[in-house]
């Protein structure tokens, strides 16, 4: 039977291992503010957040004192110089609306002339990092060296863009640090205090009136928050990586839930009230209601010039996917890559890229950025080995994308592009086992898209099943053939999720090349039902050679080497899992099939 709601709540505790120095209380103190959210009246959970304490203070404490508690800076107002060419204006002042402080720290070019410029990073990791307890936050794969120690976890780094004119904020939002007020996560509350923020700064007399937003992962999810409230003096962001529906693509993607990763990221929240308890409330509301439409990015009114980029191997990815293609702004620009996040955010092309975007919009300086192609994919081939890199495109979905259907064949696992006569099933221990259907490309084939996977499917011991899909790529003998990152880290393929009870879609959003679902109300399944389910896939751009398989793998369980994030999900199987395909069971994988821009002959132009 499904865990009860208490002991889901004890795991919790127990997965918030990866908290600061000092460990997280047992019993940490919970409150609840009932509050009125899209006209639904919401129980809001706040817990305890980790208590910051002084170095000298740390240090005379013993193990038991220090649970519950962590290192971090101490508030300290004062100037200081940072290699005689910057100076930083420490634990600022900022007051919110509704008269909440909030404290920033201000880097800048110590001999400016003028007015300058101000790029914000906005996250709740901590503003000073590298004085307290810098070893929690590793930036993999970025050699020593390449960030200096005042720059903010995922964010653009002081100790560069000062030097290049600019002023740098690293903010501490409500309740983070000694900022007052409690944690707000990814909501409008938080855009809300990012207006404030932002328009304090543009009525400074050192200011030039033009603010930006920077930064990767959380710094990244931040700013469509902030962005979508219009604040007059934004005048650009750089969301880097940046999930837009917390519901969706983090805590309950596909409708199972993932709770452990978004435990852990809240275990390092330091400060001195509470902070949102989103992993808490997806037990209490496991259905998408008011709660979770304020943590989904309203794209749509999002109206400056926005630069962000996407891997293709990594949970950021259908989040700032989305905000490219709903942000109503006309000056918007793509990069997909496929290298994790922190290499592709510090690396010298990223950071010149990035220069030139900030120097026309937060600077003026008509520099040609405009002629930057508004899509730029790379066209992932085999390991470390990139197909095309950069390539230019006019739109995503690519406006050339001819879609096709392979169809599922249960008789002998394989994929085809006639649909099977005769019925057949497979079937599968929902636990511990999976199935692979594979289909061979008889000649050379670019995917770059959206993929959807329809199956029919039955629960045989169990009214449920979730279902974890992984699309790959093999050789002619069969062999995987990944690609990936970080290293020799292989990426499992492009990956979709889904808890069956949760298949009904969203009509108004879905669209033929993407089913989202509604999460609007459970749909059990009775013993012997079989019923259709599409299965939204993130979108890949990646290159078939001629006799390589396309491999769709289906398993009732996350399959992957070993990862540093603690990505775990809390399923609900029992029994076997069933897959009919055939006869009136049209189980299909969708394809974006890319044909080539130009060819004549043998010569190809992808």
């Amino acid at each position: 039977m499904p865990e009860s709601f208490e002991e889901q709540q004890r795991k919790l505790g127990e997965a918030n291992t990866h908290a600061p120095k000092g460990g997280v209380a047992k019993d940490r103190k919970k409150i609840v503010v009932v509050e009125e959210m899209f006209g639904e009246k919401i129980e809001r959970e706040y817990i305890e957040s980790m208590h910051p304490v002084d170095k000298e203070t740390w240090d005379a404490m013993t193990d038991e004192e220090r649970v519950g508690k962590a290192l971090y800076a101490p508030f300290n107002q004062r100037v200081y110089e940072i290699e005689g060419e910057i100076i930083c204006e420490q634990d600022v002042g900022i007051p919110m609306r509704d008269g909440v402080t909030i404290y920033a720290d201000f880097y800048k070019p110590k001999n400016y002339l003028g007015k300058l410029p101000t790029i914000v990073s906005w996250s709740m990791y901590g503003k000073r990092p590298n004085e307290y307890n810098g070893d929690r936050f590793k930036i993999m794969g970025v050699q020593p060296g390449t960030v200096s120690k005042d720059s903010k976890f995922e964010s653009p780094d002081p100790g560069y863009w000062c030097r290049k004119g600019y002023c740098v904020a690293n903010v501490d939002p409500r309740g983070v640090g000694h900022s007052e007020g409690n944690v707000e996560l990814f909501n409008s509350a938080d855009g809300k205090d990012g207006y404030d923020f932002i328009e304090w700064v543009a009525a400074q007399d050192w200011s030039n009136g033009r603010v930006g937003l920077g930064g990767n992962s959380a710094v990244a999810m931040t700013q469509w928050r902030i962005a979508a409230e219009q604040p007059p003096h934004l005048a650009c962001i750089a969301p880097w990586e940046g999930t837009g529906d917390q519901y969706r693509e983090s805590l309950m993607e596909g409708g199972i839930p993932g709770l452990t990763f978004p435990t852990h990221a809240i275990g390092m929240t330091v400060g001195p009230n509470f902070t949102d308890n989103m992993p808490g409330m997806a037990l209490k509301y496991p259905l998408y209601n008011g709660y979770w439409k304020d943590k989904t990015a309203q794209y749509e009114k999002i109206k400056c010039p926005v630069y962000t980029t996407v891997c293709w191997n990594h949970f950021h990815l259908r989040g700032s996917m989305l905000g490219f293609r709903r942000v109503r702004s006309q000056k918007k620009w793509i990069r997909c890559h496929q290298e994790f996040e922190w290499p592709d955010t510090y690396c010298v092309e990223g950071i010149k890229e990035l220069e030139l975007f900030y120097e026309r919009y937060l600077k003026g300086v008509h520099n040609g950025w405009e002629m930057t192609p508004r899509v730029r994919i790379e066209v992932m081939d085999a390991y470390n080995f990139i197909y095309q890199k950069n390539r230019p495109e006019e739109a995503f979905p690519l406006k050339r994308t001819v879609y096709e259907k392979l169809y599922l064949n249960a008789k002998d696992l394989t994929m085809a592009k006639d649909q099977p006569a005769k019925e057949a099933e497979t079937s599968y221990d929902g636990n511990t086992g999976l199935v692979e259907f594979d289909y061979q490309f008889q000649e050379d084939t670019e995917l770059t898209g959206y993929m959807k996977l329809r199956l029919w499917v039955e629960a045989r011991g169990h009214d449920d099943m979730d279902l974890f899909i992984n699309v790959k790529k093999a050789d002619k003998d069969g062999n995987e053939v990944p690609v990936y990152i970080l290293g020799e880290n292989a990426h499992p393929g492009a990956w979709g999720k889904m808890r069956v009870s949760h298949r009904k879609l969203d009509e108004k959003q879905s669209t033929e090349f993407q089913p989202i679902q509604a999460h609007d109300e459970i749909q059990k399944l009775s013993p012997g039902e079989i019923v259709p389910v599409d299965i939204e896939i993130n979108p890949l751009s990646r290159f078939w050679h001629k006799g390589e398989k396309i491999r769709v793998q289906v398993a009732g369980r996350y399959v992957r080497n070993e990862w540093f994030e603690p990505l775990m999900w809390e399923t609900d199987n029992h029994g076997d899992h069933v897959i009919h395909t055939g006869g009136k069971y049209d189980s299909f994988l969708q394809i974006p099939v890319i044909p080539p821009k130009y060819q004549v002959g043998d010569y190809i132009v992808r």
